[in-house]
């Protein structure tokens, strides 16, 4: 028994990844097959200039997307770009579409540059970051992209001989409807080319050619399988795939589009089953009529199979059609409403949990409103926490740094690591996260435990955390605060040489992309806003931000503090030694220069400031604001 579970955990975490591949770049499928179905020769309305898209597009565009897609899933942003370009490797190393090398390569490059990274974890010397992640993405990449140019076709070429191989077996033994086996799930591996015109072409042509027609023209054409299985997501799917199939029905069963439905049977791969149901079913319902074609439809639409079937034989050919269809149908919607079933008792099981907490609690509606639910580590086995912020290299680098020392020190073995929020790992069972970002953050992996915070270093929540996960204090409760910390102890910076205006206003500017708060283009906004009037307030204090025109790249309102004793020249004779850059979401920052004014008002203390060596005297002063 429990052999068969781990059998089935095995299948729906591959089902998982191949959904999360695909179902992100469903999108596009549906661009080319819309693409496809108007404008090839044999297509809606053709035209031969449009028509150009078609091959590129599947060739080169689809399997990109994917291979991108998978690296990013397992190696995030850098998983991507290696995937990408081992992608590359597999479709200049192939004459056919590289959908299955693509989902090999890019989780493939994901992995191993995740594992690189992983194993310099604070080897790399200040300073020199940029610089290997650059070369390491670019030598690994390079030698993916060869491991795929010269591995990977072979294999796909191996495989499709040996499909083609047993697909002869079954013909000479006379047991055609048992090609299926081969058939289906060759063409959800994107081999439906190759065996059509490979093979199966081949035999029919030389079957047509002594009888007039031939059954081998229908077995990979026949459109009734993929319509089961597009039928079935459209009455019982749920989201994308419910919301997406009735565009991709038409696609399919009228443009002749069979690509269309693959990725569909690739997020839950135990609907290959109902594939190959419908497959042989068809296939034996051909074999009853004596149904075939005169020649192989272009492409296998419902009107192109009804076109190539000889007089007195369309009864036979729609006949097959309807009851593959049929028998797909049913079989898929057992497994998707299984499934489906399945995840709704989860989802209630969560739901009368939660509901149990809150009741044993006592809260009411009222409060439940003002607080989040209290989450209990006990009973449950932390193996990894995930420090996560807008960027994913600032605030939480360094959150994530000092909290994996200190359970080193009380002795706790588990993995602390920063992410991006938009890729917390699944593996991820506590989610640390600013306030401002927790909803982000559980509504992409609404199975973790989630803790918010106000400041990565200095906080309540992560101090209960930390009593918790070594069995030293009560459970942790997610945090609910009121005011956003927009500085910490990362945004500061003393002792900073005198240098021009401008080379300060960057300085910040690049400081306010490492923590988070902006994207790059934010820092000309910087330079273009001192240009219309100058940022400098007085007391020797400058505040440089962007303009109304680039508010758009703040991604979190935050400070940054650049201490410079000898100052920095503003014009007009001011000098500025604190140098604060300010990002800033909607009015915000009208708040935060009314804490700023306040802060600089007391003389002595602006003095300290503007001397003092020590960046925490700095941070607590102005570590309130917001």
């Amino acid at each position: 028994m429990s052999n068969e579970t781990g059998v089935q955990q095995k299948i729906q975490r591959f089902g998982r990844v191949m959904s999360g591949m695909v179902m992100p770049n469903i999108g596009a499928f549906i661009a080319w097959g819309l693409i496809t179905a108007l404008f090839i020769p044999t297509g809606w309305t053709p035209n031969e200039n449009l028509a150009a898209l078609v091959g590129p597009m599947i060739t080169y565009l689809l399997p990109m997307l994917i291979g991108y897609t998978g690296g990013q899933a397992f190696g995030g942003t850098r998983g991507g770009v290696i995937g990408s370009i081992a992608t590359m490797g597999v479709i200049i190393g192939s004459d056919i579409p590289m959908f299955l090398g693509a989902m090999i390569m890019g989780p493939l490059g994901g992995v191993i540059i995740r594992k690189f990274d992983e194993a310099i974890e604070g080897k790399v010397p200040s300073g020199f970051e940029m610089l290997v992640n650059n070369f390491s993405a670019g030598i690994i990449g390079t030698l993916l992209a060869l491991a795929a140019y010269m591995g990977i076709g072979p294999v796909v070429l191996a495989l499709n001989n040996m499909l083609s191989a047993g697909v002869n077996v079954i013909v000479n033994a006379g047991l055609l409807p048992l090609a299926s086996l081969f058939i289906e799930p060759g063409k959800i591996l994107f081999l439906n080319n190759a065996m059509n015109h490979g093979i199966l072409g081949p035999l029919g042509i030389a079957e047509s050619a002594q009888t007039g027609k031939s059954i081998f023209f229908l077995l990979e054409t026949n459109p009734g399988p993929g319509l089961g299985i597009l039928v079935a997501y459209m009455l019982f799917g749920k989201g994308p795939a419910k919301q997406s199939s009735p565009g991709a029905i038409i696609i399919h069963f009228l443009g002749g589009i069979h690509e269309i439905y693959f990725p569909y049977v690739l997020m839950n791969p135990l609907l290959v089953l109902a594939v190959i149901a419908g497959g042989i079913t068809g296939v034996f319902t051909f074999s009853l009529f004596g149904a075939g074609l005169v020649a192989t439809p272009s492409p296998g639409s419902i009107f192109a199979l009804m076109a190539m079937t000889p007089k007195g034989h369309l009864l036979g050919v729609l006949s097959g059609v309807a009851i593959s269809a049929a028998v797909s149908c049913v079989v898929a919607m057992v497994i998707i409403k299984f499934s489906s079933e399945k995840n709704e008792s989860l989802d209630d099981a969560r739901k009368a949990t939660n509901a149990m907490k809150a009741k044993s609690k006592g809260q009411d509606k009222a409060k439940e409103e003002k607080r989040t639910e209290p989450v209990a580590l006990s009973g449950k086995s932390i193996n990894m926490i995930a420090f996560a912020c807008d960027a994913g290299m600032g605030s939480s680098a360094m959150g994530a740094t000092a909290f994996s020392k200190k359970l080193k020190s009380a002795g706790k073995n588990i993995t602390v690591k920063y992410f991006p929020v938009d890729e917390v790992p699944e593996g991820a069972d506590v989610v640390v996260t600013n306030v401002s970002l927790t909803g982000r953050a559980r509504s992409r992996r609404p199975e973790a435990i989630h803790v918010s915070i106000k400041d990565f270093f200095n906080d309540p929540a992560l101090d209960q955390l930390f009593n918790e996960l070594t069995g030293e204090g009560p459970a942790v409760e997610e945090a609910t605060l009121e005011t956003l910390n927009v500085l910490v102890m990362d945004s500061v910076e003393v002792g900073v040489g005198s240098e021009p205006k401008e080379d300060a206003i960057k300085r910040a500017g690049r400081r306010l992309v490492e923590m988070g708060y902006v994207e790059e283009a934010y820092i000309e906004g910087m330079l273009n806003r001192e240009k219309v009037t100058t940022t400098y307030i007085g007391s020797n204090v400058a505040i440089p931000h962007g303009t109304n025109e680039t508010k758009a790249y703040v991604k979190q309102t935050g400070l940054v503090i650049l201490q410079y004793p000898e100052g920095v020249d503003f014009g007009d004779g001011n000098i500025a030694h604190l140098v604060i850059g300010i990002a800033a979401i909607g009015d915000e920052h009208m708040s935060i220069l009314a804490n700023i004014a306040e802060s600089i008002g007391n003389e002595q203390v602006l003095e300290t400031l503007k001397t003092t060596g020590d960046p925490t005297v700095i941070y607590n002063q102005f570590s309130s604001i917001g």
